[in-house]
């Protein structure tokens, strides 16, 4: 066990080291003592015999150092300066130890809980502002890179567009089309339900048509597409980007936003209006699936009361915000892929972020859509 035996005054004061000074051995029990025994003979001078030591690692040598740099302060000329009885390899360590002095820095004080709430409130803030900016301007890279791709046509991938038009479209259908279709018979049962404390039962068919046509259909297609494929795009992305396969890309001379942005862009700006047309379908199938065989409303007064009361208007309001929807979802995704930096943890943050934030444009926009037709009497 680590042990010492302090004796004298002043600079006569004297250090004798017993037992095995290693982490293992109770080097610690001992640090306290020697601080305070340090601290008494600050600037008085100081010798350590360690002629009866049986053992030295690192820390030892280290606290021995930061003792004598104590109690000699200046005055340590070198680092075996005070040290008495040191065979070749103690000697070697404290030189090593002299040469890494370390000092503790006192415990910061804990911030008031009101602070750090601020300080959170205030970083978080400064994020996002950072990251609209950023966003904003890679929308205006994209778009200026499709612009230049119309004029040079050249530069267009059609079998990368195709391909991605697969994945985050064909691929997609199941998924949506379930949705929408079991969507649709909620509302229409739900409804029902609701309406059927006034006799209005046979209204339904307008809240589905109206719900699923204008609202429902598209915003629950971008909402499966942006946790799909949107953060496949980044992930694809971002794993080319830690392979350093787009710094390769450079290099040879092709433009990232031209073979990997845009043929996304296009694809997800082309195939997203499709599945909204689809689960725009399915929901009003469900709809009447769900009123015939629970509320007793035949199909064909389903389909007559569609015909007549919810007008193409409806269709045409929730398919023209499709593109907007699939271009907002593809170039956030895009995006967070091409920023991925030094580690996959980095990429699954910034995955989630992309499904994140598209969701969030996703329901904004459509917000400003509604208020813009409710506006104009559409």
């Amino acid at each position: 066990m680590a042990s010492f035996e302090a004796t004298g005054e002043g600079a006569a004061a004297r250090i004798v080291a017993r037992g095995t000074w290693t982490l293992e051995c109770g080097l610690a029990d001992i640090d306290a003592k020697l601080r305070r025994f340090a601290s008494r003979q600050a600037g008085q001078g100081l010798s350590i015999d360690l002629s009866e030591l049986e053992g030295l690692d690192t820390s030892g040598a280290m606290v021995m150092q930061r003792t004598m740099r104590q109690a000699l302060g200046e005055a340590q000329k070198d680092a075996l300066y005070g040290f008495i009885g040191a065979s070749d390899a103690q000697a070697a360590l404290l030189e090593q130890a002299s040469r890494h002095p370390v000092t503790c820095r006192p415990p910061r004080k804990r911030p008031v809980s009101v602070l750090l709430l601020l300080e959170r409130i205030g970083q978080g803030t400064e994020n996002v502002l950072s990251d609209a900016l950023n966003i904003i301007s890679f929308v205006g890279a994209v778009t200026a890179r499709i612009g230049a791709t119309f004029v040079h046509p050249h530069r267009f991938r059609p079998v990368s567009m195709v391909s991605h038009m697969e994945s985050a479209g064909l691929d997609a259908t199941l998924i949506v089309g379930l949705m929408s279709f079991l969507i649709g018979a909620v509302v229409a049962f739900m409804g029902a339900t609701v309406l059927a404390a006034f006799g209005a039962e046979v209204f339904a068919v307008e809240l589905v048509g109206i719900s699923v046509l204008r609202e429902f259909g598209v915003l629950l297609t971008a909402i499966l597409v942006a946790g799909r494929s949107g953060s496949a795009f980044t992930a694809a992305i971002g794993s080319m980007k830690l392979r350093e396969e787009i710094d390769a890309m450079r290099v040879m001379g092709i433009n990232p936003l031209d073979a990997l942005v845009i043929p996304r862009v296009l694809a997800l700006v082309l195939t997203l209006p499709v599945l909204a047309f689809l689960a725009a379908f399915l929901g009003m199938l469900g709809g009447g699936l769900a009123g015939w065989l629970a509320l007793d409303i035949p199909p064909a007064l389903f389909v007559n009361r569609t015909q007549e009361i919810v007008t193409v208007s409806n269709l045409v309001v929730g398919l023209v915000k499709a593109p907007f929807f699939a271009f907002v979802i593809a170039v956030v995704g895009c995006y967070h892929g091409m920023n991925v930096e030094s580690s996959a943890e980095e990429l699954g943050r910034r995955t989630t972020m992309a499904v994140v934030q598209s969701l969030f444009l996703v329901i904004l926009i459509d917000a400003l859509f509604a208020m813009f037709f409710m506006e104009i009497d559409v």
